[in-house]
């Protein structure tokens, strides 16, 4: 019996797309993916273009696209981890980010780069958005008390950027980070607080300040440590 060699060009071609296709799903640009890497511009572009990674730049990768390695590289086993066999499997693994949010008078949005991961159920996630776009991140001041407290941690799908009236939103204004009710009215977010202390923030929404704000992704879980 003759056993067919194995196309190595193949195997880059489906690696290729698969890392694509992912880095759509999540809604990462070449460069963000870039940065959460640690490796150039170029170097995605050449992942993309069938060249694989090596050594710990695999690990990375997987880890920016919050996949398994085996999925990435071989095709093995499901991306997103629906279709888990066991217990284990339907854990989902959340970056907890850099970036810290401001429930006061605002904070620098940083790289976003990750400092660790924290296990959700996948069915959970799942109820509350799309699992492939959350992050965690810790609440800075007391403008959302009592509903928010300093230091919590909060989880926020970047899915879910248009804003229902009422809903908790990270918010993104110039180089600061709010967490904030968000309501809409024609040209201009209303970004509230819960603390009464905190005036409303009135924010422009036109064509040239659509780079200055944005919604980042709704907060859809809060986490506390206890003293």
């Amino acid at each position: 019996m003759t056993i067919a060699p194995l196309n190595p060009f193949g195997l880059q071609k489906e690696f290729a797309a698969r890392l694509r296709r992912r880095r759509l799903h999540l809604g990462l640009s070449k460069q963000e993916l870039a940065a959460r890497v640690g490796v150039s511009l170029t170097t995605i572009q050449q992942y993309e273009n069938r060249q694989l990674p090596k050594g710990e730049y695999a690990v990375r990768l997987a880890e920016a696209l919050r996949c398994t390695l085996d999925w990435l590289l071989a095709g093995k086993g499901d991306a997103d981890g629906d279709a888990p066999d066991t217990a284990e499997a339907r854990l989902v693994m959340v970056p907890l980010v850099e970036a810290r949010l401001s429930a006061g008078t605002g904070s620098f949005e940083t790289s976003g780069e990750v400092l660790r991961h924290y296990a959700f159920r996948w069915d959970f996630l799942h109820r509350k958005g799309n699992p492939a776009r959350m992050a965690l991140l810790r609440v800075s001041g007391d403008s959302m008390q009592p509903r928010i407290l300093h230091n919590d941690v909060v989880l926020i799908d970047q899915a879910q950027r248009e804003p229902a009236p009422g809903r908790i939103y990270a918010v993104g204004v110039e180089d600061m980070v709010y967490l904030k009710i968000v309501n809409a009215v024609p040209g201009k977010l209303i970004l509230s607080s819960v603390n009464p202390a905190y005036a409303p923030i009135e924010a422009e929404t036109g064509e040239q300040l659509a780079d200055l704000v944005r919604i980042i992704g709704r907060a859809v879980w809060v986490g506390r440590e206890l003293d």
